[in-house]
């Protein structure tokens, strides 16, 4: 399971795949990535509370929706403060449509075998997506403001990686 959901969004990821370079988006792009990137995510976790009874997978999902939301409210805020809106483009639309595929998989599994695969989706999701906040959004966003948002952002969802990592142990 896990190699075909990475795979998915590494395919989302991979600049040569894209109609774009990531590290040429601009500031409200990049923003509008990280908040369908989030609000990815809260949808994954609403999926895991209607369909695990896992305690463990619960407080997770549970916690990415407070997480996500409360970076997602800051971003608005921050652009709201800069006179600014979030800006669609090629990336944010290429993940929102895997996002689709990934979801109606999740939804067909239950039990151990969904809780397996939502947990790995997770990791490898962080993985991704923090790789690419790290690695070429950060260094590439001009407002300082913005910057320190991606930058605190990308410390929550650290940990965020870390958990799912010990819950995929933890599933196996």
């Amino acid at each position: 399971m896990r190699p075909l959901m990475t795979a998915i969004l590494a395919a989302a990821l991979a600049t040569p795949a894209l109609a774009g370079d990531p590290a040429k988006l601009s500031d409200t792009e990049m923003a509008h990535v990280a908040y369908v990137a989030d609000n990815i995510d809260i949808r994954y976790a609403h999926l895991a509370l209607a369909l695990s009874t896992t305690p463990e997978i619960q407080e997770f999902a549970r916690t990415m929706i407070r997480d996500h939301e409360a970076v997602n409210e800051a971003a608005l805020a921050l652009l709201d403060k800069l006179g600014a809106e979030a800006q669609d483009n090629f990336l944010s639309q290429k993940l929102a449509a895997n996002a689709e595929g990934i979801v109606d998989r999740l939804s067909q599994l239950r039990g151990a075998e969904f809780d397996r695969a939502y947990a790995e989706n997770e990791l490898g999701y962080h993985q991704a997506v923090n790789n690419l906040v790290e690695s070429t959004f950060i260094p590439n966003i001009d407002h300082p403001e913005v910057r320190a948002l991606f930058e605190q952002g990308l410390e929550i969802f650290k940990v965020h990686e870390g958990h799912a990592e010990m819950m995929v142990k933890a599933v196996q």
